[in-house]
């Protein structure tokens, strides 16, 4: 695996790296044996997130392959050289843009692994893709998440989105934006954290 971007966190060595085949049946098995209420949490529709094959073909295209024509950029999340998680960016325009991420391991969500890695994911986005806007769209009641960004991205706008990126269903989101110009900003204020 490359590595992308890597930091030291109370946990161990945080990184990011190039998604492999031999990651994919770990986020198939954490969709397809993460209980209902946690899924139901998230707002999940079942249907969009589809079978074990289903899973296994949308993350084989996009694994990186180095062309700006990709749709979809999957990178592996691990600590100490672990898979712990995925971050996914879809694109669709230069403007449109939007990224998703999951801690597949449960016992280490709300560790600071993604706030630890959280700037070097947005630059490893704009640094791999012809993107020069991103979208994060976070479900209102989801917490953790919101908590995490509020550390670096105030909320643009709170709306209701019928037809949400990825395999969510349709529900009250908060919008933020981010840009390159960004970037030294994100790095900035999680120095400053705790």
């Amino acid at each position: 695996m490359t590595t992308i971007a890597s930091t030291r966190t109370v946990s161990g060595t945080a990184g990011l790296g190039d998604l492999t085949a031999a990651d994919i049946p770990a986020i198939a098995n954490y969709w397809l044996s993460s209980p209902d209420e946690f899924l139901n949490a998230m707002g999940i529709d079942r249907m969009r997130l589809g079978s074990r094959e289903d899973i296994h073909r949308r993350f084989s295209s996009a694994i990186r392959i180095g062309t700006a024509a990709q749709a979809s950029i999957a990178l592996a999340i691990t600590l100490d050289e672990r898979l712990i998680g995925y971050t996914l960016l879809n694109q669709y325009s230069s403007e449109m843009n939007y990224s998703h991420w999951h801690i597949i391991d449960p016992h280490l969500r709300g560790r600071g692994i993604s706030t630890a890695l959280y700037p070097h994911r947005v630059q490893a986005y704009f640094n791999l893709a012809p993107i020069s806007r991103l979208i994060h769209q976070t479900r209102t009641r989801n917490v953790g998440v919101n908590r995490m960004l509020d550390k670096f991205i105030p909320v643009s706008e709170t709306k209701y989105v019928e037809h949400p990126d990825g395999v969510a269903l349709p529900g009250e989101f908060y919008i933020r934006y981010l840009t390159c110009d960004d970037i030294p900003k994100l790095f900035s204020r999680l120095s400053q954290l705790p």
